[in-house]
């Protein structure tokens, strides 16, 4: 019996045909570029030793467009919005192989990575499988389900096959479409309007022909964000505030120490009503301690890494973009050294053997010796649970040691030190330390000093990117007692305005409001960074991200045309798709079904912004003129 195996990556066939061959594969070269045949052998179960041939897409292999006729100019917009559409076959030579290699395979095995995505492209293989094979269907094909390359895993994977997941084939297929027929209808209407403006034509590149208007369902509303938070700092007015403030001195291990309290109250807006609380206050020289509370406090421990955590961290500590981070988690992954970078799970399953993996890393030189302690001072710990599972793959983890300096390029080392480094903590115990409180009640109003004494770092030794440090020991206050104000004053202060954007807010934002997923929220940010609707700028270190011009005419102008029940600038449209996306996986509903919701939604709205083309045009020139005369 002959199985063909085909992976999404090459890296990840030649990684899996050496395990299940034990080293001892045929190599054949192939018309397409990077993409090898291996031939070795294999026992299957459930069919006995097998002859094997594992190779490899290069993600997908098809995409679906319009017929000639609609291309662009040759028919109005809006048409492409129930237009038919046509599956073209965009890796002519990777196709032409997968077909070849079907010709005499009795089974097809997918070994594509195992989120949505990687079931579609599954799909795809299926089907030029099919083009010389019609005995492979979709009842037949099998679906190996792994989430990094350890050799135990991939050889459970290979004895324990699934089905391939229809029902998420069909959810990618419907989001596919609708990102073709939204995009490309909006894109030619905001494109062809903007060419034919004098204004757009004059403020924008000169190239104005080659400019190209792109709208797309997750990135609007990622630039939404964006735009929102600008214009909440620009409209932003300060206001005063007061409130009061208490000096206590005292001696502390032979030492003057002035103790800051703080007041319970906070501040006020109202001058006179807090000049009368201080009147109150100052015609006491005296002030009680009237609590006095040591207790035990934790640093607790990260939960283990999800994707979007990686990217918010990554852009945090390294001011990488999420992009790059991600890519950065792909490249180690396909070498096998961490898991896949792709999961929503901050869980580990009860029956994964975290302490081999700690074992693996014992032999660094920077974190060896910690995992020692771990493994072998009792000082080893259960890592703590989130409550998401996305149930297809564990937390991002390490798989394999590699010495630093083989990697190729300062990201990959980074990234790699840090699933490490948030991996070791995660198998840690939380820091722990002392918190004083002391509350002082001077006439009729409450102040508290605080102070934190930490007493074992515990997981804070392995893991840098996370401060908890001791402040400045408070002095021996004993309850009951009287102390002299030293310094009781009313001080005024005035509000801030927020920050601009910074890059893990924008992830944070889009994960939480259901803009794209986990695995594509950064390359919604890399778009619209690309297409010059927004602009990363630093101030004092740190980089913010900025709406264009452009970026800001088109928001508002979208803001102003007043759609009903919707809006292309605000995420509820899009996180409504990925939620009817979701039912289709699951069952619930109809690809069809979410299809003709959908479109008649935004066909809606393209006919508003059709007929209001010019209220989108003049939001960017009010813009170009604000800018200029400030």
């Amino acid at each position: 019996m002959k199985i063909l195996c085909v992976a999404e990556k090459p890296s990840i066939s030649k990684a899996v045909a050496k395990i299940l061959s034990g080293e001892s594969t045929r190599t054949r070269k192939t018309r397409a570029k990077y993409i090898m045949n291996y031939d070795f052998k294999f026992n299957f179960p459930q069919y006995g030793l097998c002859d094997v041939t594992m190779t490899s897409v290069v993600g997908h292999i098809t995409n679906i467009d319009f017929p000639p006729e609609y291309s662009w100019g040759k028919c109005p917009p809006g048409r492409l919005l129930e237009a038919p559409t046509l599956e073209v076959v965009s890796q002519q030579d990777v196709f032409k192989n997968i077909a070849n290699e079907a010709r005499t395979a009795n089974i097809l095995m997918i070994w594509t990575d195992c989120d949505r995505e990687g079931e579609f492209i599954g799909w795809e293989i299926l089907q030029a499988a099919r083009s010389t094979n019609t005995n492979l269907t979709s009842e037949n094909v099998l679906r190996s389900q792994f989430s990094h390359l350890e050799r135990n895993h991939i050889l459970h994977a290979a004895k324990n096959p699934i089905s391939l997941d229809l029902n998420a084939v069909k959810a990618v297929s419907c989001r596919m479409e609708l990102d073709l027929r939204v995009g490309a209808s909006f894109t030619r209407l905001l494109t062809d309007l903007f060419r034919k403006s004098s204004v757009a034509n004059t403020s924008m590149d000169k190239d104005k022909k080659s400019n190209v208007i792109s709208y797309g369902t997750c990135q609007f509303p990622t630039l939404g964000f964006i735009v929102d938070r600008y214009l909440r700092v620009k409209s932003f007015i300060s206001e005063k505030f007061w409130y009061i403030s208490v000096d206590i001195k005292m001696e502390n291990d032979g030492e003057v120490q002035l103790v800051p309290f703080t007041w319970t109250r906070g501040h006020f807006f109202d001058r006179l009503f807090v000049t009368l609380i201080y009147q109150d206050c100052i015609a006491n020289p005296f002030g009680k301690i009237t609590k006095v509370i040591r207790k035990p406090t934790s640093n607790w421990r990260p939960l283990p890494l999800t994707t979007v955590e990686l990217q918010k961290d990554c852009a945090r500590i390294f001011k990488m973009s999420a992009k790059d981070a991600l890519d950065a988690a792909e490249k180690l992954y396909n070498k096998g050294f961490i898991s896949y970078p792709r999961t929503e799970t901050d869980q580990f399953p009860q029956a994964m053997d975290l302490k081999e993996l700690i074992g693996k890393q014992s032999q660094d030189t920077r974190w060896g010796s910690y995992c020692s302690e771990l493994l072998h001072e009792d000082k080893y710990r259960t890592p703590r649970g989130g409550k998401n599972d996305d149930k297809a793959h564990p937390p991002i983890h390490p798989v394999n040691y590699v010495n630093l300096s083989a990697l190729d390029n300062d990201k990959l080392k980074k990234v790699y030190e840090y699933v490490v480094r948030r991996f070791l903590a995660c198998c840690s115990d939380d820091a722990k330390g002392e918190l004083n409180t002391v509350t002082l009640q001077w006439g009729k109003e409450e102040f508290t000093a605080t102070g934190l004494a930490v007493i074992a770092k515990n997981y804070l030794n392995i893991y840098p990117y996370k401060k908890w440090e001791s402040s400045k020991q408070l002095p021996n206050f004993i309850e009951g007692e009287s102390r002299s104000i030293t310094g009781g004053k009313m001080k005024e202060g005035k509000t801030s305005p927020p920050n601009h954007m910074t890059e893990p807010e924008l992830i944070g934002l889009m994960d939480a409001n259901g803009i794209g997923t986990d695995a594509t929220i950064a390359e919604h940010i890399f778009k619209i960074t690309n297409r010059g609707y927004v602009v990363k700028t630093k101030q004092r270190g740190t980089e913010y991200i900025l709406p264009s011009e452009l970026g800001m005419g088109l928001i508002q102008g979208f803001d102003r045309i007043e759609f009903e029940n919707i809006s292309l600038s605000k995420p509820f449209l899009r996180k409504r798709l990925e939620n009817s996306l979701q039912e289709i996986v699951d069952g619930r509903t109809t690809k069809e079904q979410v299809l003709r919701e959908v479109i008649q939604l935004y066909r809606q709205a393209f006919v508003q912004s059709a007929q209001k083309g010019n209220i989108l045009l003049q939001a960017y020139k009010d813009i170009i003129d604000s800018n200029n005369n400030p």
